[in-house]
């Protein structure tokens, strides 16, 4: 099989040289061949797929004219023709210097260094005939049994290796010795590069302190140095990219077939060489060149993407971004370049998810080399969460249920041990990867069934959440949500059927608005306790002794009451920071734990039926929600008073036992101001803070604030939130500060871009005098105003995910001019506005709508 593939490789760059050169006869008449009188000139990347077309039709092939003897004779290809050659020289005189293989030849260079490059990049220069370099980087860097070879680290002696030795040396004569010294010192002949290998775990040193440097054959330094000097030239360039164009599919065939990674995990080399050349998002690699290698890359064995991942993470943030930039730029290219649409899918084509496989390693390896919190994880329930009903369903329906062990992990994160939470802060952003043409483009429908069925011929980009916004993943969530409840609908329906009792399909709660709390709580508690997934189905309310109907306007109503209700300062659930305003759970609050879980639940089921809640918690709340605990960084956004005073503490310069006096116990306060003593340590009041043992102290106060004095009630609360999205994506799709946008909504309030996506209805368009009075109207409201008003049309003062623009408001005419108030219907954002007579009249009695507006009735 190998040797099928060098003759091809050999006959295919046979091709590509009669195309680029000719065969040196003027007379030639093969119209495929450079020297042919009437040959169209093409550039080397139309030249290379031109030779590939050959190959296949099997054309015809020219025998070296001549005047070309120099010239072939540097291909391995030729070196058959031997015989050929001497005889066409042995007409003329021959002397000496015929005799020997011309120096420019390299015909035997199978692999190269660092040096041998400026060897031959000199010889060229003198000449200005840099042919010989061009046609050795094309044989080599076509080859990836050549770029294994190339560019090799010079052998360091392992520790063990140089104790060995000196214990030799000790019975050894000094002229040994001498010798000994001798040999180290040719080894030091390159100081450049042995010190720039010393140099290189320096970049991600956080996480070369986590595992250790990764360890490769090639000297990443050396290869960055050669690719400086080579680039410049574009002749030169030009090779790398015809090279890349033969070697991928070569790559691909092995990494597919061949298991050649397993047999030698130098293969990695191969990548690591060509991921260096910092051209590969130049348009020229765009079209044929980069999709292949990363068509390539993607075959790699998972323990291959694992130490590249590692190897990358210790680059710089500036190499880290040229890598993404790279993959991101084909993504882009082909997105533009095509028109993706429901019949022709984006998730379809190779290149695009190649380049977004090959994408997430670079993802991995900037979380690997960032700020990594790997040591603090809350602990899983003590008590599993009561498993779905949706197991009956499947066992009536005669199907094996999926995902039986909860949400699914990347196979990449689990082989890295690592998870996207557990980074504070990135090498570069986790914004600069995501792809917003790929966003517009992308069919979530169709993604989200991919992402389900987990089938290898179909690619979901849900399995890359990195490169999707927000507002994709919401709509992703959106779906599994509704096909959710769907299913628990079906669930109910079979079990009406089998068992003969009508079953609600809909998680229906009756409340009246002045015991709303008592009402929906008690309500929640029951279904908790009796069928936890009853939870599962669609939320319907219904405000006792109101005829609204729960299109979704009810119960976005309901659950702002339940917050309001909830976040009362008087109840004393929570505490509140003036400053941050913020809420933190009270560890002295006189609920009992089954309050705390409701109040979980009840942010579940907001994210679950798609509804924005006005919460206002730190961003340590959602990490912990996402299995992280709180830290000592934590309390700059919690707890911000007391984080100054810790960190004051930690930058002191004076002798701290001496200068503060204190010790490992501290003091909180309960609901009525009566101090309570806490030891840090045991003993902690016998044991003073010291300048040596004061980051203990500041880690052990962060420990009891964030997490053990409020141990109870956020394990509640976390509980009762798991147990509506314990099934979901959830945590695999977003980060903890998207699923604070996914609650909270958006508050940055643009109306502009409300205005703009605003569609009109029952004769008014967007150049209606009326219309034109009513932006002006609402576009000159103060903040509150804004609010009330969003408030009045929506159910809800807060923009969704991806801001206003994504409202899609209707206003619709609704009669003449008349003295009757704006009205709406909150479930589908319908504002019915009549005709008024005048500005004036119209703000006035929007005014008085949104100032004096509760409650639902019948239109």
């Amino acid at each position: 099989m190998k040797m099928k593939r060098a003759a091809a490789k050999h006959l295919i760059e046979r091709y590509y040289h009669q195309l680029t050169e000719g065969c040196g006869n003027e007379a030639c008449t093969n119209e495929a061949c450079g020297s042919s009188p009437g040959f169209q000139r093409m550039d080397n990347n139309a030249a290379a797929i031109k030779a590939l077309e050959l190959y296949k039709n099997n054309a015809k092939l020219c025998d070296p004219h001549p005047s070309k003897k120099g010239a072939s004779s540097a291909f391995p290809e030729n070196s058959a023709k031997g015989a050929h050659n001497f005889s066409a020289c042995s007409n003329g005189k021959m002397n000496h210097k015929d005799l020997q293989p011309a120096r420019e030849d390299f015909r035997d260079l199978n692999f190269l260094t660092e040096e041998k490059v400026y060897e031959i990049l000199s010889l060229c220069s003198e000449t200005e005939d840099y042919s010989p370099l061009i046609r050795v980087i094309g044989r080599v860097f076509s080859s990836a049994e050549s770029l294994v070879q190339s560019f090799r680290k010079a052998k360091q002696h392992t520790k063990e290796e140089l104790k060995s030795l000196q214990a030799k040396d000790e019975d050894k004569d000094e002229d040994e010795k001498e010798t000994a010294s001798g040999s180290s010192t040719a080894m030091e002949v390159e100081p450049e590069a042995s010190a720039s290998s010393a140099d290189r775990p320096s970049d991600g040193e956080n996480n070369v302190q986590k595992f250790g440097p990764v360890e490769v054959s090639v000297d990443i330094e050396a290869v960055r140095r050669v690719y400086d000097k080579l680039l410049s030239n574009e002749k030169i360039e030009a090779a790398f990219l015809n090279a890349l164009v033969y070697l991928s599919p070569n790559v691909e065939c092995d990494l597919t077939y061949h298991n050649v990674y397993a047999a030698d995990p130098n293969y990695l080399n191969v990548f690591i060489i060509v991921m260096e050349n910092s051209n590969l998002h130049s348009p020229e690699y765009l079209e044929i060149a980069l999709p292949q290698f990363c068509k390539a890359m993607s075959k790699l064995p998972l323990p291959a993407l694992a130490k590249l991942a590692r190897l990358w993470s210790q680059y710089s943030a500036d190499q880290i971004r040229r890598l993404v930039e790279t993959f991101q730029q084909l993504i882009t290219y082909t997105v533009i370049s095509n028109e993706f649409s429901s019949d022709n899918l984006v998730n379809e084509d190779d290149g695009v998810v190649a380049a977004t496989k090959c994408l997430k390693i670079v993802y991995y390896a900037n979380v690997l080399g960032g700020d990594l919190d790997m040591d603090h994880n809350e602990e899983d329930d003590d008590e599993p969460i009561p498993e779905s009903s949706e197991l009956t369903l499947q066992e009536l329906l005669g199907e094996e249920r999926r995902n039986k062990k909860g949400p699914r992990v990347d196979p990449l994160e689990t082989e890295l041990g690592i998870r996207s939470s557990d980074c504070r802060k990135p090498l570069i952003s986790f914004e600069d990867f995501i792809n917003e043409p790929l966003n517009d483009v992308l069919e979530m429908d169709k993604d989200y069934t991919f992402f389900k069925v987990e089938t290898e011929s179909k690619f979901s980009f849900m399995t890359c959440p990195f490169i999707l916004n927000p507002v994709t993943k919401n709509l992703g969530l959106y779906y599994d949500n509704r096909i959710r409840m769907y299913s628990e609908r079906r669930i109910t329906a079979l079990y009406s059927l089998v068992q003969g009792q009508q079953l609600n399909p809909y998680l229906r709660l009756k409340v009246r608005r002045d015991h709303i709390i008592d009402d929906a709580l008690v309500r929640l508690e029951m279904i908790a306790m009796e069928n936890p997934a009853d939870l599962k189905k669609q939320l319907y309310v219904e405000f006792e002794g109101e005829q609204g109907v729960d299109e979704g306007g009810v119960s976005k109503e309901f659950f702002q009451l339940v917050v309001e209700e909830i976040f009362n300062r008087d109840i004393g659930m929570f505490t509140y920071d003036e400053s941050t305003k913020l809420f933190w759970f009270n560890p002295s609050s006189f609920e009992n734990e089954g309050q705390f879980t409701l109040i979980g639940i009840v942010l579940g089921l907001a994210i679950y039926n798609n509804c924005i809640l006005d919460v206002h918690f730190p961003m340590v709340v959602y990490r912990k929600l996402m299995g992280k605990k709180g830290t000592f960084r934590d309390l700059a956004d919690s707890h911000p008073v007391l984080y100054q005073s810790l960190k004051d503490l930690l930058e002191y310069e004076g002798n701290v036992e001496e200068d503060m006096m204190i010790t490992f116990q501290i003091s909180q306060t309960d609901l009525f101001g009566n101090p309570l003593m806490y030891d840090l340590k045991e003993g902690g009041d016998k044991i003073p803070v010291t300048n040596e043992n004061r980051k203990d102290f500041v880690a052990l106060y962060a420990e009891y604030m964030l997490n053990k004095s409020v141990e109870k009630q956020f394990k509640a609360f976390r509980r009762g939130f798991h147990m509506v999205t314990n099934e979901s994506p959830l945590k695999y799709l977003f980060r903890p500060e998207e699923i604070e946008l996914l609650i909270c909504g958006s508050r940055n309030l643009d109306f502009q871009a409300l205005e703009d996506s605003t569609e009109y209805d029952g004769g008014y368009n967007k150049d209606s005098r009326i219309i034109r009075d009513f932006w002006e109207t609402v576009h000159s409201f103060g903040q509150e105003q804004k609010r009330l008003f969003l408030q009045f049309t929506t159910g809800t003062d807060r923009a969704p995910v991806g801001g206003l623009g994504k409202l899609k408001m209707i206003i619709a005419k609704n009669g003449p001019d008349s003295d009757r108030l704006p009205t709406s219907h909150t479930c589908f954002n319908v504002l019915l506005l009549p005709e008024y007579s005048t500005k004036e009249k119209l703000t006035e009695r929007l005014l008085k709508a949104i100032t004096y507006a509760k409650g639902f009735g019948m239109l």
